[in-house]
């Protein structure tokens, strides 16, 4: 299995990460992605971009280094209903829009509520991905989140970060995540793995998530990273 996009980056923009997107993208043309996606955090997020800055990302060319540039928001989920934190018009026109739940911007609630907040978030049909949906700081119903998923049309994310052994980052998740994918592969839902990289070198990496998807015997053709076609249908965005 093997990857050839990553769609869930960030970039100095977002105030706690390292790298330039031209750094990003520079990472992703040296291990051979064909495609990128910039998904820097919603206003909701304390010390993050602006809004002029989503605005402003048309200004951005499509290629830098041979890589396809994808302009993206990572929104902040702010309450049990899954409201987010940008209005519609401005991020209805980015070819990415990830939702997820984040601890600067809503409190974990009961099982009920933090299952509520992904369930709405995936009921905007705005929202094409849920984003570390497996974070153990919001324990959820998998399987109301898997009814969800599958009858939206949502992408639930692979967080490599969720994953890797080597980071304390929402240590603790692993197995709602395999409980996810497990049910993802099951019903014969399609998922992407991200990066959720803060920093160039981190870009492209996925192995964890790979190895998770390879382990449970994940056909290629759902995994959306592996082709841009595959990618493009399941966004609904044309590449």
């Amino acid at each position: 299995m093997k990857p050839i996009l990553d769609a869930h980056i960030h970039s100095i923009a977002s105030g706690h990460a390292y790298s330039t997107i031209a750094e990003c993208a520079r990472a992703a043309a040296d291990i051979g992605l064909s495609v990128i996606a910039i998904t820097d955090h919603a206003p909701g997020m304390p010390d993050t971009a602006i809004m002029p800055h989503f605005a402003n990302l048309r200004c951005l060319p499509c290629d830098m280094f041979g890589v396809r540039l994808l302009r993206g928001v990572e929104l902040n989920i702010m309450d049990y209903t899954g409201a987010v934190d940008m209005p519609a018009g401005q991020y209805s026109p980015l070819d990415v829009r990830i939702a997820s739940l984040h601890t600067p911007c809503i409190q974990s609630g009961s099982i009920e509520d933090n299952t509520n907040a992904l369930i709405g978030a995936m009921q905007n049909p705005l929202i094409q991905i849920i984003g570390h949906p497996g974070d153990p700081a919001y324990p959820i119903d998998v399987a109301r989140v898997l009814d969800a998923a599958q009858e939206t049309g949502t992408l639930l994310e692979l967080n490599n970060v969720s994953l890797d052994p080597n980071t304390t980052t929402r240590k603790g998740g692993e197995a709602t995540v395999r409980a996810l994918a497990e049910g993802c592969l099951k019903r014969g839902l399609p998922v992407i793995m991200g990066s959720d990289a803060h920093v160039h070198t981190a870009v492209g990496a996925l192995d964890s998530a790979r190895q998770l998807l390879e382990a449970l015997g994940f056909p290629s053709g759902l995994v959306v990273n592996t082709s841009e076609e595959l990618f493009a249908k399941a966004m609904g965005i044309a590449l």
